[in-house]
């Protein structure tokens, strides 16, 4: 039998398991000792604290009232933090001065080991420049994963001391010990890690300016040999050496001050845009401000655009299984911001991959296309996730066409989708009778929206060999929406 068929057979054996202990049934086969002690574990200690979820509408309700709500930990029960559960408490975060963890290192360690093997594979080479997105509400979740995996590619590692296990210093790992050249790696921040972490800013500027001054050779030290370039370039600029070596070494990114998001959003969905230009202004606009010892939230675009003209990567890690790429549009913002802004100023796409690090033990990387070619598959167009989302009225239309919205934008930013998702969508929400019904009835406003983004990805070159049979039946599909939406407002 082989290694992947024992895994189903081991699996299909412990959800028949799962199903005995739901319904109060003797074991069978009896399990064995270790098995039984999981088993065990779930009958009194996990299924109590699932069973205790409905108290999150309680918990809310008093919240709402002033009254007090039980505090618990933050984290993804998913990632091995069953003691996130029950939801619905007042969660309490980490403490900062230990991220990243040491159980975060050693993930970071080897997600950036799994990134640079596929991507060596992929292209025959070590990876030069990289640029990664870092999301605060991922760095507490996971005791800060992205930021330790940037640390790694860098070729640097945290130092933590005493009994807190509190991040100290950080050492240089030695070429000869990585086996691999170093990777120049950009930071693109989220508003809430500018605001929550602004430690690991620091620690990350001082790592990049502590290799900038390594004296290595420039294949294995990308990062000195690109600052020793730009440094003599601002010189002869009129810039101070220490102004012209600041400048070279930025190396994160993010709103200004105050400020969230990648500015994208507004600008897709109001349709008020005509090339890759106008995204990767607006990207370029809000997301130029450099973060880092004397330069909290300074715009810096030039430095922003040298970074992006020079990129080979540009990465984004998920942490669970709990939601995907197209749940929200802030994965688009920041990866599809990214490609967009350097397709604009290069004429070319970045490398774009995906970093899948919802099971520890097994961290996968997938190019963007293969990620967004298995969440089509695995939940766009599924038949169960479509019925689910029809016992939710108004609120489950909307995700069907929040759903065409991402896949739209992340399509247009990247250009990492394809023609045949677009038909996928259109036949199972608005041809499918059952489906398209339910939507009319409920929210005949997501009707249309989904009919008009699917014929704004033809009119844009997204789908360009759609069928005009199909394309005429979307824009009758408009007109029949909007007369619904006029009945409902008369």
């Amino acid at each position: 039998m082989s290694r992947a068929a024992q895994q189903a057979a081991l699996e299909a054996q412990a959800a028949r398991w799962i199903d005995q202990l739901l319904a109060g049934r003797p074991y069978d086969p009896p399990p064995g000792p270790q098995a039984q002690r999981v088993l065990a574990w779930i009958e009194t200690s996990l299924l109590p604290r699932l069973r205790q979820t409905p108290d999150e509408i309680r918990n809310l309700l008093a919240g709402l009232d002033g009254c007090y709500v039980p505090s618990g930990p933050a984290g993804a029960p998913t990632r091995g933090r069953p003691e996130v559960l029950p939801t619905g408490r007042n969660f309490y975060s980490v403490d900062m001065r230990a991220i990243p963890t040491e159980t975060a290192w050693d993930l970071g360690r080897r997600a950036a080991e799994v990134f640079v093997e596929r991507y060596t594979q992929d292209h025959g080479d070590y990876p030069r420049t990289l640029a990664l997105s870092v999301w605060g509400t991922a760095t507490m979740r996971t005791g800060g994963d992205d930021i330790a995996e940037a640390l790694a590619l860098l070729g640097v590692q945290p130092v933590w001391e005493g009994p807190a296990r509190r991040v100290v210093d950080f050492e240089i790992l030695p070429v000869t010990v990585l086996g691999r050249p170093r990777v120049d790696v950009t930071l693109r921040i989220s508003g809430f890690f500018r605001d929550a972490f602004p430690h690991l800013i620091d620690l990350f500027d001082q790592a990049v300016q502590a290799v900038a001054d390594l004296a290595e050779a420039p294949d294995l030290n990308p990062l000195a040999q690109q600052v020793t370039q730009e440094t003599q370039a601002g010189l002869t600029q009129g810039h101070s050496p220490d102004q012209a070596q600041r400048e070279a070494t930025l190396r994160v990114f993010g709103s200004k001050p105050g400020a969230y998001g990648a500015g994208l959003q507004g600008l897709i969905e109001a349709q008020n845009w005509e090339t890759d230009q106008d995204l990767a202004r607006a990207y370029l606009n809000w997301s130029s401000y450099a973060y880092g010892r004397g330069v909290d939230g300074r715009p810096a675009p030039e430095a922003f655009q040298r970074r992006l003209t020079d990129l080979d990567v540009v990465l984004h890690n998920q942490d669970n299984r709990e939601h995907d790429l197209l749940d929200s549009d802030d994965y688009y913002q920041f990866q599809g911001g990214l490609a967009v802004a350097v397709r604009a100023l290069t004429g070319a796409n970045p490398h774009l991959y995906f970093g899948d690090h919802s099971q520890v033990s097994n961290l996968k990387v997938h190019t963007l296309g293969q990620e967004l070619r298995r969440v089509y598959r695995s939940r766009v167009i599924n038949p169960k996730w479509i019925a689910a989302m029809q016992g939710h009225g108004y609120k489950g239309a909307f995700e069907l066409a929040a759903t065409v919205d991402y896949l739209f934008a992340y399509d247009v930013t990247s250009h990492c989708g394809a023609g045949f998702m677009y038909e996928g969508v259109a036949q199972a929400y608005l041809f499918d009778p059952v489906v398209r019904a339910f939507v009319q009835q409920n929210n005949p406003w997501a009707l249309r929206d989904m009919a008009e983004r699917l014929l704004e990805a033809h009119q844009r070159q997204r789908w360009p060999e759609a069928d005009p049979e199909l394309l005429h039946a979307l824009r009758e599909l408009v007109l029949h929406a909007e007369a619904e939406i006029e009945t409902r407002t008369v």
